[in-house]
């Protein structure tokens, strides 16, 4: 196990681009979920893959919400997506994404869904016909939905991240609550060989598994993280460092103390509670920079 600190980060930076790069050159990120319930938050993924260097970012909600989300968030481009009966994506939002894949380099899938969603049927299909040229992070209900798809995950070659919490790693690894207390390391080893992806267990610690690696430990950047929309941002930032080029796993550990340090740094202005994930991203830009 490896402390996941600024003498790792100073050993893996991330890539920068050249003077003479355009915004595609920077990275397109496609981020898909939401819902009538949690409409806003593609708009805090999104959000934050920008912060982190993605050069272009799309949007793709349920029909319902497109339009406003597209108001909220002009920097993006936005795609409708078909709604179940509970206002949440329907399998047949599956096929309608494959239509953007190509226009993508990584696919953040899940922000903003709910166990009402289709979200097995959608993963299925999007897993279906893996794509060498893109990466894929997986959150929220996507993450649940992959337990029985671990080796369409896997013939993603190691390009995916999963970014459960405990309760969604439960439900991931079918296994027991003790373990998550108990085994968090070994647990988070043990699901990323299943999934052969970078996995990271989100908590007061996070740890961070990647395939024939040592895994990682962030000890935490405070209890103010705890609060709705933190983990959409992580997973934003995630996607915009793979769109770039970065490494799964140096991607999960940028993206895991660039979030932490963000939430540190908010407590220490604003009060260590009470801060809103929306202020997270802000804070993203100057600390890649520090970090560099």
């Amino acid at each position: 196990m490896i402390a996941l600190d600024s003498a790792w980060l100073e050993a893996h930076p991330l890539p920068q681009p050249g003077h003479d790069t355009d915004k595609n050159d920077r990275g397109r990120v496609l981020v898909a979920g939401g819902s009538e319930t949690v409409p806003g938050a593609l708009r805090l993924t999104g959000e934050a893959a920008l912060r982190a260097g993605a050069g272009k970012v799309q949007l793709a909600t349920i029909e319902r919400a497109a339009l406003a989300l597209g108001m909220m968030m002009p920097e993006a481009a936005v795609y409708p997506l078909p709604a179940n009966g509970d206002g949440e994506l329907g399998a047949a939002a599956g096929d309608r994404l494959l239509t953007y894949l190509g226009r993508c380099d990584t696919l953040v899938l899940g922000p903003g869904m709910g166990p009402d969603s289709d979200a097995g049927a959608i993963l299925a299909t999007v897993l279906a016909q893996p794509r060498d040229a893109m990466s894929l992070v997986l959150d929220a209900a996507a993450i649940a939905a992959a337990a029985d798809l671990a080796d369409a995950v896997k013939a993603h070659a190691g390009r995916a991240v999963l970014t459960p919490h405990p309760g969604e790693m439960i439900q991931l690894m079918g296994c027991d609550e003790a373990r998550i207390s108990d085994d968090p390391d070994g647990l988070a080893r043990e699901a990323s060989a299943r999934f052969g992806a970078t996995v990271l267990l989100k908590g007061p610690q996070t740890w961070i598994a990647c395939p024939g690696e040592e895994v990682l430990r962030y000890a935490g950047g405070g209890h103010g993280l705890a609060t709705g929309g933190s983990g959409d941002v992580l997973a934003g930032i995630i996607g915009g460092l793979l769109s770039r080029g970065t490494a799964p796993q140096a991607a999960a550990a940028w993206g895991v103390w660039l979030h932490g340090e963000a939430g540190r740094r908010l407590a220490e202005r604003v009060g260590p509670m009470g801060f809103l994930g929306r202020e997270l991203p802000g804070e993203v830009p100057a600390l890649m920079a520090l970090g560099r």
